[in-house]
């Protein structure tokens, strides 16, 4: 995927807010602090465009960046950050079944987990709700280059006790936002998701 253009267009909480334009959309999620910031930035070829934090719990609505004039990548809010309220939580929650129920226009979803760590219980139930609701899945093991080259297979393994990875519409990748270890298998991923 070429990037031609890439701008911030709009942060919202409910329908009336999403983008009009019936572009096609790829929503990315994943537990605080994953990695979702960079990855967009890494994918679109801009250092700031996404705002990445150390804190967790940074992004609190759904934030629509317009690629190409062709689609939208859809970042929302992590999950399983404690230091949120169990309201604020519920809130997130509430507003990302909304958008995964209701959105017409979401054409796949990008599942992150941090290749350091197992996938945790809320990774498994992101994953098994997308599955439920028939979403095209591209699961992104994130920050590749914090591992040793050797526990690839190690990481590979864990994801796949975790997780089934046997569904008809699951895609899984490495990925490094610092090596840029398969940006272009991403794109492509995307790419042929938003022309279905």
């Amino acid at each position: 995927m070429i990037i031609k253009s890439s701008e911030y267009a709009v942060s919202a909480v409910k329908e009336e807010q999403y983008p009009k334009d019936n572009l096609p959309e790829i929503a990315l999620a994943g537990r605080s602090n994953v990695g979702k910031s960079s990855l967009i930035n890494t994918l679109l070829k801009r250092k700031n465009l996404a705002r990445t934090s150390s804190q967790p719990g940074k992004t609190q609505t759904l934030n629509f960046y317009l690629v190409n004039d062709d689609f939208y990548l859809v970042d929302v809010p992590g999950y399983g950050y404690a230091k949120v309220s169990q309201k604020r939580r519920q809130e997130f929650g509430e507003m990302i079944q909304d958008y995964l129920e209701t959105r017409p226009n979401l054409k796949g979803l990008i599942i992150l987990i941090d290749s350091r760590h197992e996938p945790t219980k809320d990774d498994i139930s992101m994953y098994e709700y997308a599955q439920y609701l028939n979403i095209p899945i591209l699961v992104v093991c994130t920050k590749m280059d914090k591992i040793k080259k050797n526990q690839t297979n190690k990481v590979m393994t864990g994801l796949r006790k975790k997780l089934d990875l046997n569904y008809d519409h699951v895609t899984v990748l490495t990925f490094s936002s610092v090596t840029k270890f398969h940006v272009t298998e991403l794109g492509n991923w995307i790419e042929d998701k938003i022309s279905q």
